[in-house]
């Protein structure tokens, strides 16, 4: 394929097509008149061989191939964008514009709190929108980094894309502050006999392997998709659930619940932000992950070990 002959207009007006499934309000939404809709959609017709648009009684509707390419165009649509808003020179304190970033509660929570609190304070043009990590991140991880301007998440689930490095944390346990077989420490019997409240996603994957590696199989008893919910659905139970130390510092005050150490040497927890190539030169996006470093280094240790 040579991009060199290619029409990047018709990717914007394929975009339209696929969604609005209608040349008439593509071309109002692209500001096209009807007829050249209607060439942009007989160009890319013989450049796919297929209709892509199939009328169907008195509407169109998407032909498989349109159907693939409806999601492949919205996120080629996205990085074609970002690539060309990219920067040379980029001023917080005058600039309005809006990073995203997808995080889980947790990150959100410990991190993204301090990063929200200093962009208000040195670049009150500047929004930040959090999105929840997908459950297929680490299964399309490209597509979801072009989409956004970057990713919270520690290592060990996705590699091969840049980062940096942010804060470490470790894992620690929950119980409820009247657990009648629970003292002050845990056993790896405790583990493997009590039921368990899990955070559902991929996301924890290092902890959870590390668990199976020890012969140890947590019996799930609720999942649910938010760390910050895991110290209600322990407290009053005779559940455990596995958390983040930094978390658990945020959260224990407001259940009843006690933090324990794990009955093994649990793995590290080191979080980075995580970005797409594409982003690595762009002023706007160095000067975001510079700020999103220098809030890292001011937010200390976790907290000590239970």
């Amino acid at each position: 394929m040579n991009l060199a002959r290619l029409d990047l207009n018709l990717v914007v007006a394929l975009r339209a097509l696929l969604e609005e499934r209608n040349v008439t309000r593509a071309g109002q939404r692209v500001g096209l008149s009807q007829p050249a809709m209607s060439a942009a959609l007989g160009r890319l017709r013989r450049h796919f061989d297929d209709d892509l648009l199939a009328r169907v009684g008195g509407h169109y509707e998407l032909t498989a191939l349109g159907q693939v390419l409806l999601d492949r165009t919205s996120t080629a649509y996205d990085l074609l964008e970002r690539l060309f808003a990219s920067q040379a020179d980029f001023d917080p304190a005058a600039e309005s514009r809006e990073f995203k970033l997808v995080a889980s509660d947790y990150a959100v929570a410990v991190f993204g709190s301090a990063l929200a609190r200093v962009l208000h304070q040195e670049a009150p043009g500047i929004r930040l929108r959090f999105t929840q990590t997908p459950t297929s991140v680490v299964d399309d991880t490209a597509t979801l980094l072009s989409t956004t301007d970057g990713l919270l998440m520690p290592h060990g689930v996705i590699s091969d894309f840049p980062a940096t490095d942010l804060y470490d944390d470790h894992w620690v346990f929950l119980v409820a502050d009247d657990h009648p077989d629970v003292g002050d420490r845990l056993t790896r019997d405790d583990l493997a006999r009590l039921p368990w409240v899990t955070y559902q996603r991929t996301y924890d994957a290092p902890a959870v392997r590390q668990l199976g590696m020890l012969g140890i199989e947590p019996r799930a008893e609720v999942s649910v998709d938010s760390f910050q919910l895991l110290p209600l659905l322990v407290a009053g139970t005779r559940r455990i659930a596995l958390v983040q130390a930094r978390l658990a510092r945020l959260l224990a005050p407001l259940a009843d619940v006690r933090v324990l150490a794990p009955p093994y040497e649990a793995v590290p927890l080191r979080e980075a932000l995580w970005w797409h190539p594409v982003h690595t030169h762009d002023a706007a996006h160095i000067w975001l992950r510079e700020t999103a470093a220098r809030v890292a280094r001011g937010m200390g240790a976790a907290s000590p070990r239970p």
